[in-house]
């Protein structure tokens, strides 16, 4: 049966984090009452996040967990959790809350306000970030930014915020055709939905830089720029057809 929302939390070995994440979502949608389900994929996880969720939804039936197949990657578990849900908007955020749950509903309002996809923006309004990355972090952000729009044609502010909605028919055209199953997923699901002529929005939103990422400036730069390679590739060869 369908419902309104649908939000995917991927998580990776995110025991230490995701009780006090499960926490502060659950209790916004109760505030909100959301007719919404809340879908943790662990991607093959070696602590006990998989325990910790299940311990939770025993007592909240609005979540649910989905194992990965072992170790993925973050886009693996993005589309997995998509391809699996039962809401009318799709929304899929980082397991560290660096954009709030509070936030949501400027990116459903972008959809209901006729946007296919929603995404969100920590640099539309800088003045919205709370902590910012390092000055190192950004440099490497704003080269691969710069990249993204001459391999792909993607003029967006940011791609890479970990806070985006889809309605369900556009997530159903874009996520099966998704390849990128680690940090550089993003970037082509943007460049997908721009193949389908999908109306894509920018909203600003609320974002803070939590320590203890696991991304590494330079080693998951260099990764995530040969995606956008593939990507273009990809294109080239025919696979998105």
């Amino acid at each position: 049966m369908l419902m309104k929302y649908s939000i995917i939390i991927p998580a990776y070995n995110e025991a230490a984090r995701l009780g006090a994440t499960l926490e502060r979502v659950l209790e916004y949608i109760r505030i909100q009452h959301w007719d919404v389900e809340v879908i943790v994929v662990n991607d093959g996880s070696r602590d006990n996040t998989a325990e910790l969720v299940r311990d939770f939804a025993s007592t909240n039936p609005v979540l649910r967990l989905l194992e990965n197949p072992g170790n993925h990657g973050k886009g693996y578990s993005v589309r997995n959790g998509m391809l699996h849900a039962h809401g009318e908007i799709l929304l899929f955020s980082d397991a560290d809350l660096s954009s709030p749950i509070e936030e949501a509903p400027k990116l459903f309002a972008a959809i209901e306000s006729g946007a296919d996809v929603a995404i969100g923006s920590r640099w539309l309004q800088p003045e919205l970030q709370k902590q910012r990355q390092s000055a190192l972090r950004q440099v490497y952000g704003r080269i691969f930014n710069l990249a993204l729009r001459v391999l792909l044609g993607l003029k967006f502010k940011d791609t890479q915020c970990g806070f985006k909605a889809f309605t369900r028919s556009s997530a159903l055209a874009i996520f099966p055709l998704q390849k990128i199953e680690r940090w550089g997923f993003d970037p082509e699901l943007l460049y997908l939905a721009r193949r389908k002529k999908l109306r894509v929005t920018e909203v600003p939103v609320e974002w803070s830089h939590q320590e203890g990422t696991r991304i590494s400036p330079l080693r998951d730069g260099l990764r995530m720029f040969s995606e956008a390679l593939k990507v273009r590739w990809n294109a080239l060869t025919g696979k998105y057809s």
